[in-house]
């Protein structure tokens, strides 16, 4: 008997470290990972500290994770915790990924060289910013798949590494749709409005919560449709398109968040 109980806690852990190795991501990608039986209560699930979105898929439990750019290529794991207080890692591995460059001209200079006023205005809205991006509900969203907020020319795509008039800067944290002035922008799924604002480099911008910190953020807008703390449908009509802000041209920029990071909106996209 005790032979027996050795051998399946020995195929467990076996079973256990296959799957770690089927799980893969890249920076700025999403991990997709079952956690749990959909019969059971949800797990609480973690990646470096910060509340992962988990939502019931077929009969299992699945995380979604958002991998941070900087990651490292290796090992990481999950910490995921059941609602009877056992606790366990999930490791799995992050790929290396290269993302291209891109080399932008931009005419105002002011959006590159900011002033020391600008960069003090630039703080204090990001602070703001930080908070709506980094916000949790545990109101699970009505969808992980999004859809597009405009249909247009993908001009930039997430994670290029940008150089505005010669000078390197932070990759693109977002994707980027081109269209004209006065596009109709629509919530890429239900949620609530929680920030809008007319920042320096964003321009005008919303912030949509989606739950469970799945989050999108369209920034360079030129008209609001829609208030703080309305509660919004997929597809509703939530702003309209612009070139507010540092942009090279009317477009709408589109970031995902998910555990506080930034990911490849691609990587949610639902596709026909």
């Amino acid at each position: 008997m005790l032979c027996r109980s050795l051998i399946l806690v020995v195929f467990a852990c076996v079973a256990q470290v296959i799957h770690a190795a089927d799980a893969v991501s890249h920076p700025g990608g999403v991990l997709r990972v079952p956690v749990g039986v959909a019969a059971s209560p949800p797990p609480e699930v973690r990646f470096q500290g910060n509340r992962v979105l988990v939502h019931p898929l077929g009969t299992a439990w699945e995380a979604v994770v958002g991998i941070p750019l900087d990651t490292s290529p290796g090992w990481e794991s999950l910490e995921i915790r059941t609602a009877d207080g056992v606790s366990r890692a999930l490791p799995f591995t992050i790929e290396a990924y290269d993302y291209p460059v891109q080399h932008l001209r931009v005419p105002n200079k002011r959006h590159v060289n900011p002033t020391p006023e600008d960069l003090a205005r630039y703080a204090r809205e990001r602070e703001a910013q930080d908070i709506a991006k980094r916000a949790w509900r545990e109101a699970l969203p009505t969808r992980v798949a999004l859809d597009l907020p405009v249909s247009g020319r993908r001009s930039s795509a997430f994670g290029l590494r940008r150089t505005f008039n010669g000078e390197p800067r932070n990759p693109h944290s977002g994707l980027d749709l081109a269209v004209p002035v006065g596009t109709p922008v629509r919530a890429p799924a239900a949620g609530r409005v929680t920030l809008s604002g007319d920042y320096f480099f964003n321009g005008r911008t919303l912030f949509i919560d989606h739950g469970q910190g799945l989050i999108s953020m369209l920034c360079h807008l030129s008209k609001f449709d829609v208030a703080l703390g309305d509660e919004v449908a997929a597809g509703a009509v939530i702003a309209r398109s612009g070139a507010t802000g540092r942009a090279t041209g009317p477009h709408v920029h589109w970031s995902v968040f998910l555990n506080g990071t930034s990911v490849d909106p691609e990587a949610l996209v639902a596709r026909p």
